[in-house]
């Protein structure tokens, strides 16, 4: 038998020329969004204000399985990638696994991570539609680099609002940022009235997403000609992201196999929903049925510990309310190395799913990531990023149970991109002062409080 290779390329032929529409083929769609002034489903037009039309035509189509890919997209696409699945053959050794472990590596450009799957669609339609700037908001600050490329490559000004603990803890993200002519500024500011607001209440606040969308989407709807853009959670941005997963299983195909096990890190969905879709997609027709597996920061919980409610995906409350599971938004995660996984809410999509048990969740710590970031670093030469590392604690713990059941399972993961702007992580866990931090139940509960009462919903 031919020994499978390290490394599997597809070829520009077999790349994906459409993304694919996970809500298309679900047993029940998720609630849809609501307004905040009268809690009545968000129609297509009312999202006109905040994104350009096609992506609002995107983020509300439920029926269209596939959706073409421009060619000036594909022809992007085709600077970096297809994305490479890689056979995990030193760290099987090191584990002593009859597991067979795959990992697409998406970290392959400029920004290190997948961001600028969806980046470069929504800047394309942005540029279609005629509009004069953009915002958006960054946790990590790959979206804030990806969409930086991108939004210079069709030469549209950018303003990237990035979480404070990440922005002082990653300086050169700004750097990158800037070099592709992105403006970037530290959430929560006072640039803008929902910043002012969160700052008086929260002089010495460290940030988080829910913030920084509150002062990205302020900015879009008081300037002409300008929209905003989000890097995860919206139904638009799995869409695009699917291309991970369409190249992954097209590979997987060619190399005779399937995953019994696909696993992803979880923050706001991009990376998870976009690796899964195709292998859901399975599970949903019953092609299939893999176990799906999402993994979250113990400090940011929102699968494992959040409730299943409409609230607003922003800190500001400005933004429409999505049934979702969520820890509240006004939960203000701990200023740890989980960067874009310190969301507070998930998906519609990947929230509903996980809702009807057609995927799983775990919640790990930050020592017991990086603990397994720098085990696969030295088995596979990558230094993973922090939030793809939590999908690789799980698929070692997976391969780890292989060994001791004997069972020669097929596990996948996402590698979403590298960790050279965490060094400051690393060396906290090298030096023995990275701590660990679990929100208390009463931690929660405030948060939990503060959730939007709906008549006849909650």
């Amino acid at each position: 038998m031919t020994k499978i290779p390290h490394r599997l390329y597809l070829t520009e032929d077999q790349m994906p020329k459409q993304w694919y529409n996970l809500r298309a083929d679900m047993k029940e769609l998720p609630d849809p969004m609501l307004n905040p002034a009268d809690f009545r489903p968000v129609k297509e037009e009312d999202l006109y204000p905040i994104f350009c039309k096609e992506l609002a035509h995107q983020e509300m189509d439920n029926e269209t399985r596939y959706v073409d890919i421009p060619e000036e997209i594909q022809d992007f696409y085709k600077m970096y990638r297809p994305s490479p699945l890689i056979r995990a053959y030193n760290l099987e050794k090191a584990l002593d696994t009859p597991a067979r472990i795959y990992y697409k590596f998406e970290g392959n450009n400029t920004s290190g991570s997948h961001k600028l799957n969806s980046a470069i669609a929504q800047a394309y339609y942005a540029k279609k539609q005629g509009l004069t700037s953009l915002t958006t908001e960054t946790g990590a600050g790959q979206w804030g680099t990806a969409l930086a490329e991108a939004c210079s490559y069709y030469g549209i000004p950018l303003t990237v609002y990035m979480v404070k603990c990440s922005y002082e803890q990653k300086p050169f993200r700004k750097a990158v940022i800037q070099t592709f002519d992105g403006e970037i500024i530290p959430s929560p500011s006072t640039t803008t009235n929902a910043g002012r607001a969160i700052l008086e209440k929260g002089p010495h606040t460290t940030g988080s997403l829910g913030c920084a969308i509150s002062e990205a989407v302020e900015k879009a709807v008081t300037t002409e000609g300008c929209r905003y853009v989000l890097g995860s959670v919206l139904n638009q941005v799995l869409l695009h992201q699917s291309i991970i997963g369409l190249e992954s299983k097209t590979a997987m195909e060619l190399l005779d196999e399937y995953p019994d096990i696909v696993i992803g890190c979880a923050g706001g969905g991009s990376n998870l929903g976009g690796l899964i879709a195709p292998f859901m997609q399975d599970k949903l027709t019953g092609k299939a049925s893999p176990r799906i597996v999402a993994v979250e920061p113990a400090s940011c919980p929102s699968l494992t510990r959040g409730r299943y409610a409409y609230d607003f995906c922003d800190t500001g409350k400005v933004t429409p309310l999505a049934r979702m599971y969520t820890l509240g938004c006004g939960f203000i995660p701990s200023a740890n190395h989980a960067g874009g996984l310190r969301y507070h809410g998930m998906s519609p999509i990947l929230s509903k799913l996980y809702h009807d048990g057609y995927m799983e969740a775990v919640a790990v710590e930050q020592t017991k990531v990086f603990e397994a970031a720098v085990f696969f670093a030295k088995q596979e030469t990558i230094l993973p990023a922090p939030e793809s590392s939590h999908a690789i604690r799980a698929a070692i713990d997976e391969a780890v149970k292989c060994r001791e059941t004997g069972e020669a399972k097929t596990i996948l993961f996402g590698l979403t991109g590298t960790g050279y702007f965490d060094m400051n992580a690393y060396s906290s866990y090298l030096d023995g002062t990275m701590k660990d931090y679990i929100p208390t139940d009463e931690d929660l509960e405030k948060a939990f409080a503060e959730l939007p009462k709906i008549p006849g919903i909650q």
